[in-house]
């Protein structure tokens, strides 16, 4: 039972450190959209744009612009605690003078991508090295990542009950099933039995396929123009890395802790030398988890908005139709990425699992 709580535990756990322990990451402020004159130049239109798709956000920018007024947003709730809860729409921000919100006595501001603690004119205050000193709740908020990650485990408990359903009255796939049996099948044979073994593989399961398909509908939705960027944050990498992490060393065993430690069959000195090596290889494992599957998404990301920034700068039709094509064919590739980072996470995770489990027969 415990090792079927992994998987919901790894979302339970990115869930929470996008939401709170990061923060978010704003492309704009209020306030200042409310102090913005004039128009703005096409590249600074693009980069708008393009920094509402890659950064979190609490809410999603539709169409329009703050600056005149015709911006049509979907707010998404605020949750602060500061001594006392408060709740309300991150629209409020926007309808509210100075942008201030307040809320039972107490005053807030989103100001530079967070929220602080204010008065009633929305002052900021800095310290000596011009870092903002006002108080900041504790930030519980839905951001656009909390909400993506929320409709990915909803979208992967509807998929997965209804299978799950359909197999106690029929062993036959049928419907959506027989989509889905091909993609179990391929994890479990060629990722958890090859790389953990025929002993010990069953136990990872539940965890491998929860975020294999985690990961792989997450990059799936982020291809949307909704504004969805769940795995190209580097709180929701880090959060499945260290879930990878602590069920690897909770199911260490003397074998795998030996080989770290005081390696058989290796000259005294050596194991001297080679034991910080080896621990340091334990933290290296994660963070490459946590960087690889956060930069090749972000930089697809980053690559195909920039690419649709240049059908809007350049004017002649062939450029146009050039950078279109570009467009469309990198799209198809990213969905290639899409499956391919979803394995490889999936793939390195179940390699450190049987490392972590495998016997070894010393001689």
């Amino acid at each position: 039972m415990q090792t079927k709580r992994f998987g919901f535990f790894a979302l339970l756990l990115a869930f929470t450190l996008s939401g709170s322990a990061f923060g978010t990451d704003e492309s704009h402020d209020e306030h200042d959209h409310h102090e913005a004159h004039g128009e703005k130049s096409i590249k600074e239109q693009i980069d708008e744009v393009k920094d509402h798709h890659l950064k979190d956000s609490h809410s999603f920018h539709l169409w329009g612009d703050h600056a005149n007024g015709t911006s049509v947003e979907f707010p998404l709730p605020i949750i602060l605690w500061d001594g006392q809860l408060h709740t309300f729409m991150s629209s409020a921000f926007h309808h509210a003078e100075n942008g201030v919100v307040e809320s039972k006595g107490s005053y807030f501001r989103l100001y530079h991508s967070k929220i602080f603690s204010t008065d009633a004119e929305g002052h900021i205050n800095y310290d000596e090295e011009h870092k903002v000193a006002n108080d900041r709740p504790i930030d519980f908020s839905i951001t656009k990542t909390v909400f993506g990650t929320i409709l990915v485990i909803l979208l992967m408990l509807w998929m997965f009950g209804g299978t799950a359903k359909r197999y106690k009255n029929d062993l036959v796939p049928r419907g959506f099933s027989r989509f889905l049996e091909p993609l179990i099948i391929l994890v479990r044979d060629d990722i958890a039995r090859p790389n953990i073994g025929e002993k010990h593989y069953k136990r990872f399961m539940p965890y491998l396929l929860t975020v294999f398909f985690f990961i792989w509908i997450a990059n799936l939705i982020g291809q949307t123009p909704l504004g969805f960027n769940i795995t190209g944050n580097i709180a929701v990498t880090l959060g499945l890395a260290l879930i990878t992490f602590f069920i690897t060393q909770f199911s260490g065993k003397k074998d795998y802790w030996q080989h770290i430690f005081w390696m058989p069959g290796v000259p005294y000195l050596m194991r001297v030398v080679l034991m910080p090596i080896e621990l340091l290889g334990l933290f290296v494992k994660p963070f490459s988890l946590m960087i690889r599957l956060y930069a090749n998404i972000l930089a697809g990301h980053v690559v195909i908005m920039s690419i649709i920034g240049l059908i809007f700068i350049f004017s002649a039709w062939g450029a146009k139709g050039a950078f279109f094509g570009l467009t469309f064919f990198l799209s198809i590739i990213e969905l290639l990425v899409a499956f391919l980072q979803a394995y490889i996470f999936t793939m390195l995770s179940a390699l450190y699992f049987g490392s972590a489990v495998e016997e070894h027969d010393h001689h």
